[in-house]
C-alpha cells in the first residue's frame, strides 16, 4: 500500500509492521465487548478505554550500498481498562460504571446522565397515566 511518493525503506517497513500488530490487538471488539447472558436473563455488555502509544526511528549511515548502514527500532504499547457495563434487563438498559470515581465536576455530571434521564422518563410516564382520555 505505498503511496507513489512514499519511499520502501526499511524504517517505513519497521513502521508499518508495528501498526500492523496494533491493528491486530485493537478491534472494535476490544472497545464494545461480546454480549454476555446470565443464566436469569440479563444481557451484560463490556466496554473498556482503549489507549496506545506508537514510537519508530532510524538512521541511514554511509549509503555505501543498499544492505549496509542502516539501523532503528520501534516500538508500541496498549493499554485497555475496562470502563463499563451495560446492564440490558427486561427491555430496560442501565450504564453501570467500573471505573475510578470522577474528580471533576464535569465528570459527575456527566455520570448523572442516564439516572435524571431515566428519572424524568419516569415522571412523564406518570404524567400521561394521570390524564383522562
Amino acid at each position: 500500500m505505498d503511496t507513489p511518493m512514499e519511499k520502501k525503506t526499511p524504517l517505513s517497513d519497521m513502521m508499518r509492521a508495528t501498526m500492523d500488530k496494533i491493528h491486530e490487538m485493537v478491534d472494535a471488539n476490544t472497545i464494545v465487548g461480546q454480549p454476555i447472558t446470565t443464566p436469569d436473563g440479563v444481557t451484560l455488555i463490556p466496554i473498556s478505554k482503549v489507549s496506545f502509544g506508537f514510537g519508530s526511528g532510524g538512521g541511514d549511515y554511509g549509503k555505501t550500498s543498499a544492505k549496509e548502514g542502516f539501523g532503528g527500532g520501534s516500538a508500541a504499547g496498549v493499554k485497555i481498562d475496562p470502563v463499563a457495563f451495560l446492564v440490558i434487563k427486561d427491555g430496560s438498559t442501565r450504564v453501570l460504571p467500573v471505573a475510578v470515581p470522577p474528580t471533576s465536576t464535569m465528570e459527575r455530571i456527566v455520570e448523572k446522565v442516564p439516572d435524571i434521564l431515566d428519572k424524568m422518563e419516569k415522571r412523564f410516564d406518570k404524567k400521561e397515566d394521570k390524564e383522562p382520555c
